[in-house]
């Protein structure tokens, strides 16, 4: 029984010992990577505000130079000397925050002739803001501490890319230039504040991403404007009092967000230290990427939290496997000992001894149920047992019986099969039957009692009606070939296939003249559009009884009055050239429960009238011609039939 019990123990046990261990596993990896992505979220939220805030001094420092510009006190500053407009000057860059604030005449600020795109842009009439990269002699240009202010000597920097520069004398200046467009007057004021050591600008940064950096919280933030990929406004720390100004950004990250123009959102190593970083591309007037702008939090005290909460869930777990293992050994050992004894009483049963019983086994739970109830059933097997072979003797017999009575059904069955194949035939042969008579009865009564009568009574008259009679000529020809294909229909060895290439414009025209006593009775309009198209190969004659079918359909369904119309054209499908032709009706169409039916044998709408047959031979003759028949309803008119047959070049299609 040593099996059973390490069975149980392993049952029970492997959840707790190795499945729990295992979702424990899963659980804190999924809860990791969630939480590292709410770290990249937060830190992703962190750079759009610092991008919005940098955003914004262009746009303000824009505005406020445009406003300067159009002022009149600017305008009536123009017209005085050069030493009340350098004190001008002077006491608006103040007030504005600048750095550098000048006026350009319209003789010096042509858009063809300026360097600058934003100076270029304003000489056009659009005032412009953008990031601009100035180089030493610029800045010393504008003024002596400028250039001073910019200049930042470069620091080693562990993993950034080897370089021979010892300093970086260029400065990054938010660059503005407003047009001036006075009476009178004409030209660029132009404005601008040094972005290198412009630790106000930084701070603040810093300050609205991360209101809690000053006091030590969790999100110990930094923010820092890069120039290319050095360092020129920082308040990332070398020591506790001085600023990584000249250090520059990792070879990796530089590849990243300066070669490849793609915004840094990871972990990144920021001069001494692990930071979840967000890197942003700068680009400057000319559309090239100059710098980034970097915020990013400590990475060290959010690791620490998830290195404490994995601890914290190790430590629960192993103090509930320490306190629940002892306590299920000692459930599990008022298990065994029944279990034991049901295997064994099992054991003799199977070896055929049904006398074999668990008795009192001295265990009241549902384990004592079940050994009471395994006696019970093991009373039942064996009452059952005696009744089964009692049974057995009366089963064989009956299924002697059942053999003799299936053998009588299939009998049966076979005299019923060959019934249906006999009514199957009956059936091809009254379909044959009904379509003689429907396709002999009115021609023959109506031609062959006519004809030599209305030639011998009009004598030379008959020229007239030449053409009429010669159509009767040919509906007597009609005839014989119709009673030929029922004759090869009954003996089709006696008879070879009989195809002609037909055109089919003149076809169709005399269907129309045969037709014409039936459309002259009612007022039915014909419209017809017979285009020029490539033969086809079908015997005219069945083409002829096909089309007029249809007509008489059409002329009774529209109940004497309406629109008749007949189109053929030439219609390539699938590939392949043939013939279409369409005949349209104004009647009130077929209901759509019958239009699915309307080419079975025997099916008809007109009650008392028609045997049902002509749209079934109709279609048996167009497939069999290699061609198509379809017929819908058109909305606002009424029932549309289409034949589409092959070219007779073009060889014949399988019939749907």
């Amino acid at each position: 029984m040593t099996s059973v019990r390490l069975r149980l123990l392993v049952l029970a046990l492997a959840p707790l010992i190795v499945l729990m261990p295992l979702l424990l596993l899963l659980g804190m990896t999924r809860w990791t990577s969630d939480y590292d992505k709410v770290l990249i979220a937060n830190v992703e939220s962190d750079l759009r505000i610092a991008e919005q805030y940098l955003a914004r001094i262009m746009t303000v420092t824009g505005d406020e130079l445009k406003g300067v510009a159009d002022s009149a006190e600017f305008a009536q500053m123009l017209g005085q000397g050069e030493t009340a407009q350098a004190g001008y000057f002077e006491r608006k860059r103040q007030e504005l925050q600048l750095d550098f604030l000048y006026y350009l005449p319209e003789d010096q600020a042509s858009p063809a002739g300026e360097t600058w795109p934003v100076i270029a842009e304003a000489a056009r009439g659009r005032s412009d803001t953008q990031i601009d990269i100035f180089a030493a002699g610029d800045l010393a240009a504008l003024s002596p501490d400028l250039a001073a202010r910019a200049r930042i000597d470069l620091i080693e920097t562990e993993a950034a890319v080897p370089t021979d520069r010892t300093v970086e004398d260029r400065g990054m200046v938010v660059h503005a230039a407003s047009p001036v467009t006075l009476a009178g007057q004409g030209g660029v004021l132009v404005g601008g504040i040094l972005l290198n050591r412009n630790l106000q600008f930084i701070d603040t940064i810093n300050a609205l991403v991360y209101l809690n950096a000053v006091t030590g919280g969790d999100r110990q933030g930094t923010a820092t404007l890069f120039l290319d990929d050095v360092r020129v406004s920082t308040n990332v720390r070398l020591f506790e009092d001085v600023r990584a100004l000249g250090t520059r950004v990792s070879a990796v990250v530089r590849g990243r967000v300066l070669g490849q123009g793609t915004t840094w959102l990871d972990r990144a190593f920021v001069v001494n230290d692990w930071y979840i970083s967000g890197y942003l591309p700068l680009t400057d007037s000319f559309g090239e990427r100059v710098g980034m702008l970097y915020v990013g939090f400590l990475e060290a005290p959010f690791t620490a939290a998830k290195r404490a909460a994995f601890f914290w869930m190790m430590a629960a777990f192993c103090a509930v496997l320490v306190i629940s293992v002892p306590v299920f050994l000692w459930m599990a050992k008022g298990i065994f000992s029944p279990l034991e004894r049901m295997t064994l009483t099992m054991r003799r049963v199977g070896q055929g001894n049904l006398s074999a019983r668990n008795g009192k086994v001295g265990s009241r739970d549902e384990i004592g149920q079940v050994a009471g109830h395994l006696d019970d059933l093991l009373d039942q097997v064996q009452e059952r047992d005696q009744q089964l072979r009692s049974w057995a003797d009366e089963l064989n017999q009956r299924v002697e019986e059942r053999t003799f009575e299936l053998r009588e059904a299939n009998d049966k069955l076979e005299e019923t099969y060959r019934q249906l194949v006999m009514s199957e035939k009956l059936a091809s042969i009254g379909e044959i039957t009904a379509g003689v008579a429907h396709e002999i009865n009115n021609p023959v009564a109506v031609i062959q009692g006519n004809v030599d009568v209305i030639r011998e009574a009009l004598g030379d008259k008959a020229e007239p009606v030449k053409t009429e009679l010669n159509l009767i000529d040919r509906q007597v020809t009609r005839i014989e070939a119709i009673v030929g294909k029922l004759l090869k229909f009954a003996r089709p060895t006696e008879f070879s296939d009989y195809e002609e290439t037909v055109a089919l414009q003149p076809v169709v025209a005399d269907c129309l003249v045969l037709v014409e006593h039936v459309l002259s009775k009612g007022q039915i309009e014909v419209h017809t559009q017979l285009d020029a198209v490539p033969p086809v190969r079908i015997d005219p004659g069945e083409m002829q009884q096909v089309v007029i079918n249809l007509i008489m359909n059409a002329v009774q369904a529209m109940g004497g009055a309406g629109r008749l119309d007949l189109v053929l054209a030439s219609e390539t499908r699938e590939g392949q050239a043939g013939v279409r032709l369409i005949v349209r009706d104004t009647g009130p169409g077929i209901s759509e429960d019958k239009i699915a039916s309307v080419f079975d044998p025997f099916f008809t709408t007109k009650q008392a009238e028609g045997t049902g047959l002509g749209l079934s031979i109709s279609q048996s003759l167009i497939q069999r011609a290699g061609g198509i028949i379809r017929v819908r309803n058109v909305e606002g008119a009424g029932a549309e039939f289409r034949i589409w047959l092959p070219a007779a070049d073009a060889g014949a299609l399988v019939a749907e």
